[in-house]
Protein backbone atom coordinates (compact mmCIF):
# COMPACT_ATOMS: atom_id res chain seq x y z
CA UNK A 1 0.00 0.00 0.00
CA UNK A 2 1.33 3.37 -1.12
CA UNK A 3 1.70 6.56 1.74
CA UNK A 4 -1.26 8.22 -0.27
CA UNK A 5 -3.19 4.91 0.54
CA UNK A 6 -2.51 4.62 3.58
CA UNK A 7 -4.49 7.75 4.37
CA UNK A 8 -7.85 6.65 2.65
CA UNK A 9 -10.72 5.34 3.81
CA UNK A 10 -11.68 1.65 2.20
CA UNK A 11 -14.11 1.58 -0.29
CA UNK A 12 -16.57 -1.92 -0.56
CA UNK A 13 -16.08 -3.69 -3.79
CA UNK A 14 -18.00 -6.27 -5.27
CA UNK A 15 -17.49 -7.72 -8.51
CA UNK A 16 -17.61 -11.20 -10.21
CA UNK A 17 -13.75 -12.50 -10.77
CA UNK A 18 -14.11 -15.27 -13.15
CA UNK A 19 -17.46 -15.98 -12.72
CA UNK A 20 -17.11 -16.36 -8.75
CA UNK A 21 -18.37 -13.19 -6.59
CA UNK A 22 -15.62 -11.75 -5.15
CA UNK A 23 -15.61 -8.60 -2.46
CA UNK A 24 -12.69 -6.51 -0.91
CA UNK A 25 -12.40 -3.23 0.33
CA UNK A 26 -9.07 -0.85 -1.47
CA UNK A 27 -8.57 2.66 -1.06
CA UNK A 28 -10.58 4.65 -4.23
CA UNK A 29 -7.37 5.46 -6.02
CA UNK A 30 -6.01 1.68 -6.21
CA UNK A 31 -6.02 0.30 -9.61
CA UNK A 32 -7.94 -2.58 -10.46
CA UNK A 33 -4.79 -4.56 -11.36
CA UNK A 34 -2.96 -3.63 -8.16
CA UNK A 35 -6.65 -4.86 -6.39
CA UNK A 36 -6.43 -8.33 -8.46
CA UNK A 37 -2.89 -8.77 -7.60
CA UNK A 38 -2.76 -7.86 -4.18
CA UNK A 39 -6.15 -7.85 -2.56
CA UNK A 40 -7.92 -11.03 -4.18
CA UNK A 41 -4.92 -12.95 -5.51
CA UNK A 42 -4.65 -13.22 -9.01
CA UNK A 43 -1.31 -12.55 -9.96
CA UNK A 44 -1.44 -13.58 -13.88
CA UNK A 45 -1.92 -10.28 -14.92
CA UNK A 46 1.23 -7.75 -14.03
CA UNK A 47 2.00 -3.80 -13.69
CA UNK A 48 4.72 -2.74 -16.06
CA UNK A 49 4.60 0.73 -17.15
CA UNK A 50 1.18 2.00 -14.97
CA UNK A 51 0.52 4.43 -17.56
CA UNK A 52 -1.72 2.20 -20.09
CA UNK A 53 0.61 1.42 -22.48
CA UNK A 54 3.23 -2.09 -22.92
CA UNK A 55 -0.40 -3.91 -22.01
CA UNK A 56 0.90 -6.10 -19.03
CA UNK A 57 -1.86 -5.47 -17.10
CA UNK A 58 -4.85 -6.28 -19.18
CA UNK A 59 -7.76 -8.12 -17.87
CA UNK A 60 -11.20 -8.44 -19.20
CA UNK A 61 -14.12 -6.19 -17.97
CA UNK A 62 -17.47 -7.26 -19.29
CA UNK A 63 -16.19 -8.63 -22.30
CA UNK A 64 -13.30 -6.15 -23.21
CA UNK A 65 -10.23 -6.06 -22.73
CA UNK A 66 -8.87 -3.25 -20.38
CA UNK A 67 -5.66 -1.81 -19.41
CA UNK A 68 -5.77 -2.63 -15.59
CA UNK A 69 -3.32 0.09 -14.32
CA UNK A 70 -6.19 2.64 -15.71
CA UNK A 71 -8.81 1.08 -14.09
CA UNK A 72 -9.27 2.06 -10.80
CA UNK A 73 -11.02 -0.86 -8.83
CA UNK A 74 -14.25 1.27 -7.26
CA UNK A 75 -15.17 1.24 -10.77
CA UNK A 76 -15.00 -2.20 -11.41
CA UNK A 77 -17.71 -2.49 -8.71
CA UNK A 78 -20.30 -4.11 -10.05
CA UNK A 79 -18.67 -5.62 -12.97
CA UNK A 80 -17.76 -9.36 -14.30
CA UNK A 81 -13.72 -9.40 -14.46
CA UNK A 82 -12.03 -12.05 -15.99
CA UNK A 83 -8.36 -12.56 -15.33
CA UNK A 84 -5.63 -14.92 -17.23
CA UNK A 85 -6.06 -17.66 -14.95
CA UNK A 86 -10.19 -17.62 -15.35
CA UNK A 87 -9.67 -17.80 -19.23
CA UNK A 88 -7.10 -20.63 -18.69
CA UNK A 89 -9.33 -22.79 -16.25
CA UNK A 90 -12.25 -22.35 -19.19
CA UNK A 91 -9.89 -23.28 -21.87
CA UNK A 92 -10.84 -20.15 -23.59
CA UNK A 93 -7.23 -19.66 -24.58
CA UNK A 94 -6.17 -23.17 -24.93
CA UNK A 95 -5.25 -23.04 -28.57
CA UNK A 96 -3.65 -19.82 -28.15
CA UNK A 97 -1.25 -21.24 -25.25
CA UNK A 98 -0.84 -24.30 -26.82
CA UNK A 99 0.35 -22.10 -30.20
CA UNK A 100 2.59 -19.77 -28.15
CA UNK A 101 4.20 -22.79 -26.77
CA UNK A 102 4.76 -24.60 -30.33
CA UNK A 103 6.56 -21.44 -31.95
CA UNK A 104 8.26 -20.54 -28.87
CA UNK A 105 6.06 -17.04 -28.62
CA UNK A 106 6.76 -16.40 -25.01
CA UNK A 107 10.46 -16.01 -22.90
CA UNK A 108 10.26 -14.03 -19.91
CA UNK A 109 6.48 -14.13 -19.53
CA UNK A 110 5.94 -10.72 -18.25
CA UNK A 111 3.40 -9.62 -21.34
CA UNK A 112 1.98 -13.02 -22.16
CA UNK A 113 -1.53 -12.90 -19.92
CA UNK A 114 -1.91 -9.21 -21.93
CA UNK A 115 -0.84 -10.94 -25.28
CA UNK A 116 -2.99 -13.95 -25.08
CA UNK A 117 -6.19 -11.79 -23.64
CA UNK A 118 -5.76 -9.50 -26.30
CA UNK A 119 -4.91 -12.23 -29.23
CA UNK A 120 -8.44 -13.81 -27.69
CA UNK A 121 -10.31 -10.98 -28.34
CA UNK A 122 -9.03 -10.33 -31.88
CA UNK A 123 -10.22 -14.06 -33.00
CA UNK A 124 -13.13 -13.22 -31.36
CA UNK A 125 -14.33 -10.21 -33.23
CA UNK A 126 -11.83 -11.26 -36.32
CA UNK A 127 -11.52 -15.54 -36.86
CA UNK A 128 -9.08 -15.17 -39.87
CA UNK A 129 -6.81 -11.72 -39.21
CA UNK A 130 -4.17 -11.23 -41.75
CA UNK A 131 -0.49 -10.99 -40.30
CA UNK A 132 -1.06 -6.97 -40.50
CA UNK A 133 -4.39 -7.06 -38.92
CA UNK A 134 -2.69 -9.49 -36.09
CA UNK A 135 0.07 -6.39 -35.56
CA UNK A 136 -2.04 -4.02 -35.63
CA UNK A 137 -4.11 -5.04 -32.88
CA UNK A 138 -1.61 -6.07 -30.63
CA UNK A 139 0.61 -2.87 -31.04
CA UNK A 140 -0.90 -1.37 -27.65
CA UNK A 141 1.29 -4.94 -26.32
CA UNK A 142 4.81 -4.59 -25.37
CA UNK A 143 6.84 -7.48 -25.73
CA UNK A 144 10.88 -6.69 -24.71
CA UNK A 145 12.35 -10.68 -25.44
CA UNK A 146 10.54 -12.31 -28.54
CA UNK A 147 10.85 -9.52 -31.33
CA UNK A 148 7.22 -10.48 -32.04
CA UNK A 149 7.24 -12.99 -35.09
CA UNK A 150 6.57 -15.52 -33.23
CA UNK A 151 4.20 -14.08 -31.22
CA UNK A 152 2.26 -13.12 -34.67
CA UNK A 153 3.33 -16.49 -35.64
CA UNK A 154 1.39 -18.12 -33.19
CA UNK A 155 -1.87 -16.02 -33.71
CA UNK A 156 -1.96 -16.98 -37.04
CA UNK A 157 -1.81 -20.40 -36.07
CA UNK A 158 -4.33 -20.62 -33.84
CA UNK A 159 -6.66 -18.73 -36.01
CA UNK A 160 -6.27 -21.22 -38.73
CA UNK A 161 -7.20 -23.99 -36.50
CA UNK A 162 -10.26 -22.44 -34.89
CA UNK A 163 -9.34 -19.56 -32.45
CA UNK A 164 -8.38 -19.66 -28.82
Amino acid sequence: MTDAEATEDLVPIRLRVNGRPAVGFAPARRSLVDFLRHDLGFTGSHVGCEHGVCGACSVVVNGAVVRGCLMLAVQADGQSVETIEGATETGRLKRLQEAFFERAALQCGFCTAGMLLTAAELLEHNPQPTRKEIRAYLSGNYCRCTGYQAIVDAIEIASQDGGG
